[in-house]
């Protein structure tokens, strides 16, 4: 129902959270309507320090562009399946859901050390609107960005 909703509102901008969307359907059905495998290898630990440190500074360099689950992937060279697994077991949440805390942390930055506009602000972090910043930004914080601003 989520991936539905996502896909009505044709928002070109949440490609990353479609794309998330889209994993977690492809795992639930494979899980549920698939034969069971009788090895099936167990991820202890998640990504190693060296791989996370790679995401997350690639992560942080390329804020504001369209950062795709097949990107982060393909930096370690493995699936997009296999590093949201791992990822989400480093760092206990999702790859979306660190990117969108990553974009939301800078917004913040933004907006207590400059005075440009909320719409460059929300561009800058990789938001493709001031609506989607406001959304996102209230889910975090719990007030809007030009609240924050004004604190």
């Amino acid at each position: 129902m989520m991936l539905l909703s996502e896909l009505k509102q044709e928002n070109l901008g949440v490609q990353f959270y479609i794309e998330s969307l889209t994993n977690v359907l492809a795992v639930h059905l494979l899980r549920q309507y698939s034969a069971p495998i009788s090895r099936v290898t167990v991820f202890q630990g998640g990504l190693t320090e060296r791989q996370l440190l790679e995401v997350l500074e690639y992560i942080n360099e390329y804020l504001s562009l369209d950062i795709k689950l097949a990107d982060l992937a393909q930096l370690l060279g493995i699936s997009k399946f296999h590093f949201s697994h791992l990822f989400k077991q480093s760092i206990g949440i999702t790859p979306y859901q660190y990117l969108l805390q990553q974009r939301v942390e800078r917004a913040k930055e933004l907006l207590k050390q400059t005075n440009r506009s909320i719409v460059d602000i929300a561009l800058e972090c990789g938001f493709n609107s001031h609506s989607h910043l406001s959304k996102q930004f209230r889910n975090f914080t719990g007030m809007t960005p030009t609240a924050y601003k004004a604190n």
